[in-house]
């Protein structure tokens, strides 16, 4: 990886305003994601918003749990998150959806961004950027599948 910058994209066949409404609720991110590490939310399903704080319940090998806040936000159009864990000692990525109306539906775009990380070194050469972009991919598979249906 020699970016610090992972971008998916697919056009899904809804309005934007359908895929906001699924990205920006913490409590749906365990229905969606397709790296299968999120398995759920310690918050209420509520919209998330600019400056909303919330925890997630992860697993990669063994449970952990991370702290986000959502630090990019226009509605309906881009929302971000910067992901951190053991009281912000490790992590800094930050996960951005960008969504624009095109024919026939909506681009989606999924960033993994490791600008911030303070691991930043060992994920860019580690297996966990093909592994992201394998599972963003697996994420907007499974935004269209469920707002097409």
């Amino acid at each position: 990886m020699s970016s610090d910058q992972i971008t998916v994209e697919r056009t899904i066949k809804a309005p934007p305003e359908q895929i906001f409404a699924l990205v920006a609720d913490a409590a749906k991110h365990s229905e969606i994601d397709g790296s299968g590490t999120v398995k759920g939310t310690r918050q209420e399903s509520r919209p998330l918003k600019l400056g909303t704080r919330f925890g997630m319940e992860m697993h990669l090998g063994v449970g952990y749990k991370t702290s986000n806040e959502v630090i990019e936000f226009e509605q309906d159009r881009r929302i971000a998150w910067k992901t951190t864990g053991a009281k912000g000692l490790i992590g800094g990525r930050i996960w951005r959806y960008e969504l624009e109306p095109v024919d026939g539906g909506t681009l989606v775009k999924e960033t993994w961004d490791v600008s911030q990380d303070k691991q930043k070194f060992f994920l860019k050469r580690s297996r966990m950027a093909p592994a992201a972009k394998n599972g963003m991919r697996k994420t907007l598979e499974r935004i269209a599948d469920t707002l097409e249906a």
